[in-house]
């Protein structure tokens, strides 16, 4: 099985610029305006151009908002140096809201993005996160 990564954006140029500053992506293509692929990850990540005040689902009565919120489902980005990839999104524009937290053989800080999503940077000492 394969994952694909989407993620909401009110518009796709600074969410490219962010993301490409942010994580070092690289924007492999732009479709129908609307969306933008981003390679240079484990997983593809497309970036969705939806309006906020647009309905992500017709079943429910929410609308797309793009201030920080918090969703049960987040992304973690693994990094080789943590503190040099924590610098490299905060001068991108992330904004940090953890401190360096370690955890069974990980370090992990968590962000958010320009458009309210949270995000992880995560070093491990070895391939994963230790069993003790």
């Amino acid at each position: 099985m394969r994952v694909i990564v989407n993620i909401d954006v009110p518009e796709l140029a600074p969410a490219i610029d962010f993301y490409r500053a942010a994580l070092g992506l690289t924007l492999s293509r732009t479709i129908e305006e609307d969306v933008a692929e981003l390679t240079g990850g484990s997983s593809v990540i497309y970036l969705l151009r939806n309006p906020a005040g647009s309905h992500p689902v017709s079943a429910l009565p929410f609308e797309r908002h793009y201030a920080r919120h918090w969703t049960p489902v987040h992304l973690d980005f693994v990094v080789a140096d943590l503190a040099a990839a924590a610098r490299q999104a905060l001068n991108a524009g992330a904004r940090q809201e953890s401190e360096c937290v370690d955890w069974r053989g990980s370090k992990c800080i968590t962000f958010s993005d320009p458009f309210g999503h949270g995000f992880c940077l995560i070093e491990f000492a070895g391939e994963t996160y230790s069993a003790g």
